[in-house]
């Protein structure tokens, strides 16, 4: 929307209604017990400290100790009890809400339904009532309680909500934070007596699903938000956080199978599905491609794809019409077949692939292979090697295996705090649980606390020990770092460590934190940590998509999914910059740069929604490992193998991690090749450069090798050769940045796979440009 252009008379007549209109703000969590009401209570008590009317009705603390401890003094507005059976509900007195008429009012139940002859039927009706009086409103929902979660729920826990509230409730909210608390904190709360345990709701794997849907559902909304403030600013293209995928296709035989891949590569990555094909407008479709078009039409419904026709014009401007297409729709991957022209036929008729990796930035382009006639349509849940144990009960372990269950027995326990940015309280929420469990009895120490100077979160130390830092010289100063030995000496039972991306200064037992809580970790020391979603490796490049920024300190994503525990601390970016302005979370010299650089709304939109999807992928990971039937991103090939090709260029390391997150949602191996034509002057940074890349992927868990060939245009046959040695079903390549000239001479590389690897999908990376 252009800023200057003037408004008309209803945006002016809706502009002065909001400002009569009261705001809302839901919690949201899996399941009850989660923490929601705890941190509705909590909030109040900040703004009741800022000067802020707030009242409380209809709270229900189940009466868990640290819940009614946050009522505190609130003002309480007495609510109308009544019965249901045996059960005890609470209505909102209305009458003395608006008599009383507050700032804001804290409620519980959004989904709960009043007695007869209410004024209103529901408690979302009383809450639309307030609102248009002006009061403000915070209040609580479970997942399952929304209408159009409540189906899928019930389909995969068998558990239903008896009272529901509308699929679009959360729409009318103005924020919407989740509460992510993860299956093993729930069961621990339930044996303390502190949920409802006896539940069919507290079994692991119905709470993972919970959790899984109610973190997809709150990206979701999430990214409408970005694309509603994107569309302001005039940005086209993606934004880097999520992914959509445009399968171009025809009303041919293999239509179908395109649009089955699309779906698949739409699930595994949790995308939108669109779906496109070119028609003649002026030319009647035959009775074939009619047939055609009736199963395509049908499959897009039945797969939840958007389908459009394209008007078909002159070949070579397919993809001309294909690429605006994409960005209009901010797609990131375009799906397509494998060419089947010559070589003179791509000369005389010009190839519409070629014209797209010549014409897209920013998306990436796959082609899939045409294997119906070879081995069908495999679409077959993702191979999982289940370990010895119950299903295996008479294997005889060997000294290997045996030694590394005695590791896994012997080490701590690893939970993880992750947030989309600095300041959402990861620190505070880790010294908080530091300290209840103190009180239980456990021995804890803090190994290295970063508070940036945050008094709160320094309040939040309590009684925990923290360890004095070990003083290292360095370059005639004097640096300090954790004490990883004196934690070991100490032999506690937990040790809390912030900020595990921290590279330690050099004369450190390690060059990583995170290397030196393996060390505490394999001690039998617990450990609860804290990171940034920015900070994980192989989402380096979204994260410089997003920002501009490209962050040096990384944490592989193996010690992710080592951890036990990882939980997700949600604020939205409206809360975050109020923090960051009140001066919470930088001094306040540097608040003014912090919000228009790093803290901007649309890279806080966009890095939230990437923390969302990542734990929703962490948690449906786990639940695919535990439980093969749970996965709710659907099934896959049963046996892929990626093949990463790379050159010395800078998107190398890009190539690398691409081929790390395809292969680890496939559960595949995954190789990565360097090809060093021989008799070639080669720069000095060579040998140090391949040393890196072969680092990155050996981090990353994938296979670095070196070919050699004696001129460039050997490169493409030899790497069809060796990527069809190593069974591989996927080669992955960048985009050429060659000049023309070049490609002349020393052939088109990406040109010559593509016509050879016609057997297996191929999929081009985009090259881009950071948002600024």
């Amino acid at each position: 929307m252009d800023p200057f252009r003037k408004k008309s008379p209803e945006e002016i007549l809706l502009s002065i209604s909001k400002l009569h209109q009261g705001r809302l703000k839901v919690y949201i969590g899996a399941v009850s017990g989660s923490g929601k009401t705890y941190h509705m209570l909590r909030e109040g008590h900040i703004l009741k400290n800022q000067g802020i009317d707030v009242v409380i009705s209809a709270v229900s603390t189940m009466r868990r100790p640290d819940t009614i401890e946050q009522i505190g003094d609130l003002d309480r507005v007495p609510s109308i009890h009544w019965y249901k059976g045996n059960e005890e509900k609470k209505d909102l007195n209305l009458e003395l809400l608006v008599q009383r008429n507050p700032e804001v009012l804290l409620v519980d139940g959004l989904a709960h339904r009043n007695r007869k002859g209410a004024q209103h039927a529901t408690r979302l009706e009383d809450i639309r009532f307030l609102l248009s009086r002006g009061i403000s409103v915070i209040t609580t929902v479970n997942v399952y309680e929304l209408e159009d979660v409540r189906e899928l729920a019930s389909k995969l826990t068998g558990i239903r909500a008896v009272d529901t509230v509308p699929a679009d409730t959360l729409e009318l909210a103005d924020e919407v934070v989740l509460i992510d608390v993860t299956p093993e904190t729930m069961l621990v709360r339930a044996a303390d007596g502190l949920s409802g345990g006896d539940s069919d709701l507290f079994k692991h794997g119905n709470l993972a699903v919970l959790r899984e849907l109610t973190l997809r559902l709150v990206a979701e909304g999430v990214n409408e938000s970005l694309e509603r403030y994107r569309k302001e600013l005039g940005l086209i293209g993606p934004s880097g956080a999520d992914e959509r995928i445009l399968v171009s296709t025809q009303y041919h035989w293999n239509g179908s199978i395109y649009m089955r891949r699309g779906q698949q590569i739409a699930k595994r990555l949790n995308g939108d599905l669109l779906v496109v094909t070119f028609v003649n407008q002026d030319k009647e479709l035959s009775k074939e491609q009619a047939a055609f078009k009736r199963s395509i039409v049908k499959l897009a419904k039945r797969i939840g794809a958007k389908f459009d026709e394209l008007p078909l014009c002159s070949r070579r401007k397919l993809a001309d019409v294909l690429v605006q297409y994409a960005l209009e729709h901010h797609v990131t991957r375009i799906v397509l077949g494998h060419s089947k022209q010559t070589r003179w036929q791509e000369l005389l008729q010009g190839s519409i692939i070629q014209d797209l990796l010549l014409k897209t930035r920013g998306v990436d382009i796959f082609i899939v292979a045409d294997r119906a006639e070879s081995d069908g349509e495999r679409i077959l849940p993702a191979q999982i090697n289940p370990p010895p144990g119950p299903f295996e009960p008479f294997h005889r372990l060997n000294s290997q295996e045996i030694d590394q269950k005695i590791k896994q027995i012997k080490r701590g326990r690893f939970k993880v705090y992750i947030g989309a940015a600095p300041g959402v309280g990861k620190t505070y929420t880790m010294l908080r649980e530091g300290n209840d469990l103190l009180k239980k009895g456990l021995h804890v120490l803090v190994g290295l606390l970063e508070t940036h100077g945050r008094t709160d979160t320094q309040d939040q130390v309590g009684d925990l020990e923290v360890l004095p830092r070990n003083i290292i010289d360095y370059r005639e100063k004097k640096l300090e770092e954790m004490n990883t030995e004196d934690i070991i000496s100490r032999n506690p039972d937990v040790v809390l460590v912030d900020e595990l991306a921290h590279t330690n200064v050099p004369g450190s037992m390690h060059k990583k934190r995170y290397e030196d809580v393996l060390n505490i970790l394999a001690a039998g020391i617990s450990v609860i940590t804290t990171v940034n979603v920015q900070h994980l490796e192989s989402l380096n490049d979204s994260v410089e998509q997003i920002t501009g920024v490209r962050v040096r300190e990384t944490v592989p994503d193996h010690i992710l999914r080592l951890a036990d525990e990882v939980q997700l601390i949600d604020v939205t970016p409206e809360s975050l910059q109020q923090r960051m302005k009140d001066g919470k979370i930088y001094d306040m010299e540097k608040v003014n740069q912090a919000l228009s650089h790093f803290f901007k709304t649309g890279n806080l939109i966009a890095l939230r929604e990437l923390a969302l999807r990542e734990i929703a992928d962490d948690v449906d990971e786990r639940l695919e490992s535990w439980e093969r039937s749970s996965s709710l991103r659907g099934p896959w090939r049963r046996q892929e193998v990626i093949y990463v090709c790379v050159d010395i260029e800078s998107q190398a390391e890009r190539l690398i991690r691409r081929g790390f997150r395809i292969a680890h949602r496939l559960k595949a191996t995954w190789y990565v090749t360097f090809v060093q034509v021989e008799h070639m002057s080669q720069s000095p940074e060579l040998p140090e450069r391949l040393e890196a890349l072969h680092t990155l992927t050996e981090r990353l868990g994938g296979t670095f090798g070196i070919l050699k060939v004696n001129h460039h245009k050997e490169i493409p046959h030899l790497l069809i050769a060796k990527a069809d040695e190593a069974g591989a079903t996927q080669m992955i390549i960048g985009q050429s940045k060659r000049a023309a000239w070049k490609q002349i001479r020393q052939g088109n590389i990406a040109k010559t796979l593509l016509r050879g690897a016609r057997h297996m999908d191929v999929l081009v990376v985009a090259d881009y440009e950071p948002m600024k």
